[in-house]
C-alpha cells in the first residue's frame, strides 16, 4: 500500500507543471486532449513518438533520454539526448514483480523528467503466452488453431492478457494471422493455419478479450510474408482480388470485430512496394477503406529494407520518408542509436507536416484511451494475487489435450494395461515450447507426464534414440588458427579483401579474422567493399592437437578453394551452387599446416565456412541400438519425434531428420506396438514409415502442461479431437497445397504422384465414431439482407465420450468469376457422450455467400450454392443446395 501511495504522490507532485494544460484534463474528450498535446510538440518530439525500440533507461544513460519519451535536444557536445516512443527490453528471466518495478521506474522517469510527461507503452511478445519468467506457456499458435475451439481460445487469451497487464505491459506484438499457404515456411507454427476463415475466427477470439482489458494487440504481418518456395519474407505479386479474399480477410476481421488498435507490417515487398511503404495496403485499404484508427508499426528494422533489400530507397532517410508517406506510423528499430538514420526527413521538410501529425495523433490517441496519463503505474505488490497461475495452467492443459490431432489409429490407442512402456526420443524430455516462447511456468515433459500418470501401474523407461546435437562437421575453431605478424605467431588468419573477384591488385582491406564463419547477406564484409562483387584470401596455419586423418574443407555457396601446405585440397571455384566439400588430411599433433582459403562472390548473399569433422558427435547408430534393446523388452513403444523450424528457418524437406525415420522403421520391425507422437509446428511427410505403424498423433508444441495432456490422451482419460489447420502433403513436390483453390484447368494429379494430400485440411480421428444426419435449411432460398438457418444432427455412435468438430463448407455453383472449389464458412466443436445426439446449427448469411467481382466490389450474385457438412475438407457427409434469389 505504501509503495502504491508513493507512486501516486510522485506522479501528482511531478505533474504540477503541466497540470493546468487541457491535455492533462481527463474530463475532456480524447480527441480534444490529443489536439492540445500535439499543438505543443516540436518536430523532434513528434519524431520520438514514432520511434520504437526495445530497451530501458539505464544508470549513466539519462543524458540521452533527459528530454523524455518523445523529444531530443542537441547538447553542447553535438550529441543528442532523447527517448523512444515505446521501450522495454525483452528479458525472460525477470519475475512478474521485478518486471512491474522496472516498468514503473521507466514510466516514472518519462512522466517526471520529460517536458510534456507523455507515458510509454511497454510492449512484449505474447504469441502463445507472455515471453516472461513466471508466465504461462500455452500450446503454440498452430496448436491452438488445431483445437477449432474459439471459446477455449478466448480463455487462453484472457489469461495472457491478465498476465501482461498485471506486469504493466500494455501492448503485445501478437498474434500472427498470416496464412500458412506453404508448409515449408519456418513460421507456420506461429500462425492459425492456411484457411482465411479459420484464421480470422481464431484471431478475433485471441485479440478481442485482450483489447477489452486494455492491452493493445498487434496482429502481424501485413502482408503475406511467405512467398515462393515457402520462403520467409519472400516478395509476393498477387492480385488485389486474390488478396482481398484470402490474406487480408483475417486482418479485416481483426479491425472490424476484435477492435485491435495496432498492426505490424512485414519485411517483404507486395507487388513491388515494400510492405512498410505500401500505399495501397496501408493508406488505401487499411486507413481509408476500413477506417483504421490505430497505429501501424514496422517489423523490427524493416523500414531500412527499402534501401538494403528492396532497392526502392536510396538511403535510410529516404526509406524513412517513403514509409511514413505511404502509411506507416511507427518505426520499430532494435537500437537507440538507429534514430540518427531515420530522423532527418522529419526535420528537413521531406515529409509533409500533416502526415507526421496524423501519425503522431494515432499514437497519442491510444495512449489516452489506455488511461496511461491518469494511471501510468501498476501496483507491483498485488501481482501475486492478481494472477491465478493454477487456473491458467489448467487452461494450458486443456488446450494442449484439445489440440492433439490423431492422424492414424488401428486399435492401438488408448493404451490399455501396458506393464512395461518404452518412451523413446529426445523430444520426450526436451519439452520444447516453440518459437517466441518464454521459459514456461514449470513445464512438464512427455516423459514426466507419463511417469506421473502411470506411477504404481506400469514401468516407464526412456531412451533418447536420436539427438539434434549430432552433426557431421564442426566449424574449425579460432583456437587452432594462427598467422605470422611481424615474425611473431598471432591468433586468427590474415584476411585480404579485394574489390574484384580475381584476387588481383592491392587489397582494399586487410585484417585478422579469428575464424572463417561468415554470412554476408544484406551487407558487404566492410563499407569499403561492394556487397555483390568481392573476393577474400585467408592465410595462416592450422594446428591439430591430435595425430589423425581428419576430413577438412569448406561449406558455402561456391566459388571457393582450400589449400593445405600449398596443395589444392578442395576446389569449387566455379560459381554454381552451395556445397559442403571435405576431404581427409593427415594431421600430426602439434605440427602446423599452412592454410590458404580463397573465396569470390560475384552476385551477393555470400556464405563461407572452414569446417572439419574433428570432435564430431555422430553416434546415431549407438542411440538407435539402445532404443531397440529397450523396445524389445517392453510391451508397447511410444516414439516422440520432432522437427526443426522457426523464423528464417524454412524447410526444403518435410521429413523427420536426425535419423529419426531410420529409428521409427527399426522400431516398427521389432513387431512391438509402436505409437509415434510428432512434435512440431508444421506438416511432416511420412511416406517412408506411416504404413508400418498402427498409430500416429500430432502434438504440435503443446505448452508447459503438454506432458500431462499427452498422458491424459494416450491413456484414454481424454479423447483426441484436434483437427488439422493445414494440409499435410505426401511429398514436397506437391507444394503449395491447400484445399482452398480455384477449379483446375485439367486435374490435380501428377504423372508419377497423386495430387491428393496425405492428410487433408480439417482432418482428425477420434477414439469414438460419429454419424451425421437430417441436414435441413430453414429455407432453400435466400435474399439479400436475409439469412438462413442450417441444422444437422450429430450422434456419438462409438463406445467413448468425445468431441466432434462439425465443419461447414460452401461452393458457388455458377459465378461470373471462377470461385474456390470449397470454402470453410463455419465450424463448431461439440462434446457428446457415447450414444448422445445433438443438433448443431449454423446461420448462413449473405456475407458468407458473397464474392469479389472484377471491379473489386463485394457482391452477392444470384444462383445456387452447394452447402456441405462434414468432418474434414475431404470427409463431407451431407450436402444440399441453397439458392440466392435475384
Amino acid at each position: 500500500m505504501m509503495k502504491k501511495l508513493m507512486w501516486i504522490l510522485l506522479f501528482a507532485s511531478s505533474s504540477l507543471a503541466v497540470l493546468a494544460q487541457p491535455y492533462t484534463n481527463a474530463q475532456l474528450p480524447v480527441e480534444q486532449r490529443v489536439a492540445d498535446l500535439l499543438s505543443r510538440m516540436t518536430p523532434e518530439e513528434k519524431f520520438w513518438q514514432l520511434f520504437m525500440i526495445p530497451g530501458e533507461v539505464k544508470p549513466g544513460e539519462e543524458q540521452q533520454y533527459k528530454h523524455g519519451i518523445f523529444g531530443f535536444q542537441v547538447s553542447a557536445s553535438g550529441q543528442t539526448a532523447n527517448a523512444a516512443g515505446q521501450m522495454l527490453q525483452y528479458n525472460a528471466t525477470e519475475n512478474a514483480r521485478e518486471l512491474a518495478l522496472k516498468i514503473n521506474r521507466q514510466q516514472q522517469y518519462f512522466i517526471t523528467q520529460s517536458r510534456l510527461g507523455i507515458p510509454i507503452i511497454p510492449f512484449d511478445e505474447a504469441l502463445h503466452g507472455l515471453v516472461r519468467a513466471g508466465a504461462t506457456a500455452f500450446p503454440q499458435s498452430i496448436g491452438l488453431a488445431a483445437t477449432w475451439d474459439t471459446a477455449l481460445m478466448r480463455s487462453v487469451a484472457s489469461a495472457i492478457g491478465k498476465e501482461a497487464k498485471a506486469r504493466g505491459i500494455r501492448q503485445v506484438l501478437s498474434p500472427v494471422i498470416n496464412l500458412a499457404n506453404d508448409v515449408r515456411w519456418g513460421r507456420v507454427e506461429e500462425t492459425y493455419g492456411e484457411d482465411p476463415w479459420l484464421s480470422a475466427q481464431m484471431g478475433v477470439a485471441f485479440m478481442q478479450p485482450i483489447e477489452q482489458m486494455g492491452v493493445v494487440t498487434t496482429p502481424k504481418h501485413l502482408l503475406a510474408n511467405v512467398g515462393d518456395g515457402g520462403r520467409d519474407s519472400y516478395p509476393i505479386y498477387w492480385s488485389e482480388w486474390f488478396l482481398r479474399q484470402t490474406h487480408l480477410l483475417p486482418f479485416q476481421e481483426a479491425f472490424a470485430l476484435a477492435g485491435t488498435r495496432s498492426v505490424m507490417t512485414s519485411y517483404n515487398s507486395v507487388n513491388g512496394q515494400p510492405a512498410t511503404a505500401n500505399n495501397w495496403i496501408l493508406n488505401q485499404w487499411l486507413k481509408k477503406e476500413h477506417g483504421f484508427k490505430g497505429f501501424v508499426i514496422s517489423d523490427a528494422s524493416a523500414v531500412g529494407g527499402a534501401n538494403v533489400l528492396h532497392m526502392t530507397g536510396k538511403d535510410y532517410p529516404q526509406s524513412s520518408a517513403l514509409s511514413i508517406q505511404n502509411g506507416l506510423d511507427v518505426i520499430f528499430q532494435t537500437d537507440y542509436a538507429h534514430h540518427h538514420l531515420f530522423m532527418p526527413p522529419f526535420l528537413d521538410g521531406s515529409i509533409d507536416s500533416s502526415i507526421i501529425n496524423a501519425a503522431v495523433r494515432r499514437v497519442l490517441r491510444i495512449k489516452f484511451e489506455l488511461g496511461l496519463f491518469e494511471h501510468p503505474y501498476v501496483d507491483e505488490n498485488v501481482i501475486a494475487n492478481s494472477i491465478n497461475i493454477a487456473r491458467h495452467k489448467s487452461i494450458a492443459r486443456e488446450a494442449a489435450a484439445k489440440s492433439f490431432v490423431l492422424l492414424k489409429n488401428e486399435g492401438m490407442l488408448p493404451l490399455q494395461k501396458v506393464q512395461r512402456l518404452a518412451v523413446i526420443g529426445e523430444d520426450a524430455v526436451a519439452a520444447r515450447l516453440g518459437g517466441y516462447s518464454g521459459p514456461g511456468n514449470g513445464k512438464v515433459s512427455i516423459l514426466d507426464g507419463l511417469q506421473a500418470a502411470l506411477k504404481g501401474q506400469s514401468t516407464v523407461r526412456f531412451a533418447p534414440g536420436y539427438s539434434r546435437a549430432l552433426k557431421e562437421w564442426n566449424i574449425v575453431p579460432a583456437s587452432v588458427l594462427s598467422h605470422l605478424k611481424d615474425g611473431i605467431k598471432a591468433a586468427g588468419l590474415q584476411a585480404s579483401y579485394y574489390n574484384n573477384i580475381e584476387l588481383s591488385g592491392k587489397p582494399v582491406l586487410e585484417r585478422t579474422d579469428a575464424q572463417v564463419d561468415f554470412h554476408w547477406t544484406l551487407y558487404a564484409p566492410d563499407a569499403a567493399l561492394q556487397r555483390d562483387f568481392f573476393a577474400v584470401r585467408w592465410t595462416g596455419e592450422i594446428t591439430s592437437d591430435v595425430t589423425d586423418s581428419i576430413a577438412i574443407g569448406l561449406d558455402g555457396n561456391d566459388g571457393y578453394r582450400l589449400y593445405l601446405n600449398d596443395v589444392l585440397h578442395v576446389d569449387a571455384w566455379e560459381k554454381s551452387s552451395y556445397h559442403t566439400l571435405l576431404k581427409p588430411y593427415a594431421f600430426t599433433a602439434g605440427k602446423s599446416v599452412r592454410v590458404r582459403i580463397e573465396f569470390k562472390e560475384p552476385v551477393g548473399n555470400a556464405h563461407i565456412r572452414l569446417v572439419w569433422n574433428k570432435d564430431v558427435l555422430n553416434y546415431w547408430q549407438q542411440l538407435q541400438q539402445e532404443a531397440l534393446l529397450l523396445a524389445q523388452s517392453s510391451d508397447a513403444v511410444v516414439v516422440v519425434a520432432g522437427i526443426h523450424e522457426g523464423e528464417f528457418q524454412d524447410r526444403a524437406y518435410l521429413n523427420l531428420d536426425c535419423h529419426q525415420e531410420e529409428l521409427i522403421e527399426a522400431l516398427a520391425a521389432t513387431g512391438k506396438p509402436v505409437t509415434v507422437l510428432l512434435v512440431g509446428g508444421s506438416a511432416i511427410t511420412m511416406q517412408r514409415w506411416l504404413h508400418k505403424l498402427k498409430s500416429v498423433m500430432m502434438l504440435w508444441y503443446p505448452g508447459e502442461e503438454g506432458g500431462h495432456a499427452v498422458a491424459d490422451v494416450l491413456l484414454g482419460k481424454r479423447n483426441p479431437a484436434g483437427r488439422l489447420p493445414i494440409t499435410f502433403p505426401v511429398h514436397e513436390s506437391q507444394l503449395p497445397l491447400s484445399y482452398w483453390h480455384l477449379p483446375t484447368g485439367r486435374g490435380d494429379d501428377y504423372h508419377n504422384l497423386s495430387g491428393e494430400p496425405l492428410f487433408p485440411f480439417g482432418y482428425g480421428l477420434s477414439y469414438t465414431t460419429f454419424t451425421y444426419s437430417n441436414l435441413r435449411l430453414s429455407s432453400t432460398s435466400i435474399k439479400a439482407g436475409a439469412s438462413v438457418e442450417l441444422s444437422v444432427d450429430i450422434t456419438n455412435t462409438g463406445n467413448m465420450n468425445g468431441d466432434e468438430v462439425v465443419q461447414l463448407y460452401i461452393r458457388d455453383e455458377l459465378a461470373s468469376l471462377a470461385r474456390p472449389v470449397m470454402e470453410l464458412k463455419g465450424f463448431q466443436r461439440i462434446a457428446l457422450r457415447k450414444g448422445e445426439s445433438k443438433t448443431v446449427r449454423f446461420t448462413i448469411t449473405p456475407a458468407m455467400l458473397s464474392m469479389i467481382n472484377l471491379d473489386g466490389k463485394t457482391v452477392l450474385e444470384p444462383g445456387d450454392f452447394r452447402i456441405m457438412i462434414g468432418a474434414s475438407s475431404k470427409d463431407l457427409r451431407l450436402k444440399t443446395l441453397l439458392t440466392v434469389q435475384q
